[in-house]
């Protein structure tokens, strides 16, 4: 899933909106997400990654965590793009998400 964050700089906190459906019913296009930097990564978190490919975010569900990388998936798998597609990538720079924000509140 995508996720636009409002700078590109590293940030302890940071704020992302997710952009679409690949993390349906768990969270909605329009819905706010903050996320903390810093934490370990463990299976079943929502978190926060740069695309290993394109200049983008994405939010996926931690599925496998292998020393210093990731294998991220998505809660609705269908049409979507995760590391079943672009692999394991570092946990380093990734922000853990501690909250949802609904999307009529953004």
């Amino acid at each position: 899933m995508a996720a636009h964050g409002r700078s590109g700089r590293l940030t302890p906190l940071r704020r992302f909106v997710v952009a679409d459906l690949s993390m349906t019913p768990t969270l909605t296009p329009g819905q706010g997400l903050i996320g903390v930097r810093g934490l370990p990564a463990r299976v079943g978190q929502i978190r926060c990654a740069p695309h290993p490919e394109r200049d983008i975010w994405v939010v996926k569900r931690v599925v496998k965590v292998s020393g210093d990388r990731m294998e991220l998936g998505s809660d609705n798998p269908e049409d979507a793009i995760d590391s079943r597609h672009f692999g394991a990538v570092p946990i380093d720079g990734t922000y853990t998400v501690v909250l949802r924000v609904h999307p009529r509140l953004m």
